[in-house]
């Protein structure tokens, strides 16, 4: 499944062997993704069920990190991403967005840069500005928002559970295209058949 998928992905973004080839590319590919799964969704993380102070702490509750489930999903981005020729990462200052990110970042060498979401249009300019192959973590309002901004099209809301969206944001002078994929476990839910 995962050698369908990264299949996919290559064939529509066209991937160059040579990275300085990507950079000469116009345009900019931009993939969006919600953060992964949180430790404190549905069933508790193994971790904090174990570490009741973990459960407690304010500042865990408030930002809480990723579940297995959610370190899993990240690993497999980063799987994805591995050969994309990712050049930006991008992620807001929370744990949950951090941790999605950071594989894709150990595995590509790519330093990971925080972004403010509470000025979607102004980051919007600022991607489309900067030619090269991004990935952008946010959250499940921020998201779908953010490609608007992009001028794409985000489809439906990203529901509270659903975390295998990703959006693939095409921006040339031609115009912008998106292409909306899922990976990992797949989210049941409304709007989305069952597998």
């Amino acid at each position: 499944m995962r050698f369908i998928l990264i299949l996919v992905l290559s064939t529509l973004l066209l991937i160059p062997a040579d990275p300085q080839a990507l950079e000469a590319q116009q345009g900019t590919v931009i993939f969006l993704v919600r953060h992964a799964e949180r430790a404190d969704d549905g069933a508790m993380d193994p971790q904090m069920a174990m570490d009741p102070q973990m459960a407690m702490d304010p500042q865990t509750r408030k930002d809480p990190p990723l579940s297995e489930m959610g370190r899993d999903r990240a690993s497999l981005l980063a799987e994805m991403l591995r050969d994309a020729g990712i050049t930006h990462i991008h992620s807001t200052d929370y744990a949950r967005t951090r941790e999605t990110a950071q594989p894709t970042s150990a595995a590509t060498g790519v330093e990971l840069a925080i972004y403010d979401a509470s000025n979607l249009d102004a980051f919007a300019g600022e991607l489309r500005s900067i030619p090269g192959r991004h990935l952008v973590v946010g959250h499940s309002n921020t998201t779908p928002d953010l490609v608007r901004a992009l001028g794409g099209d985000p489809a439906s809301p990203i529901e509270s559970m659903e975390y295998d969206r990703m959006y693939i944001v095409t921006v040339e002078e031609s115009g912008v295209r998106t292409v909306l994929l899922r990976f990992g476990d797949s989210f049941i839910g409304p709007g989305h058949p069952t597998p």
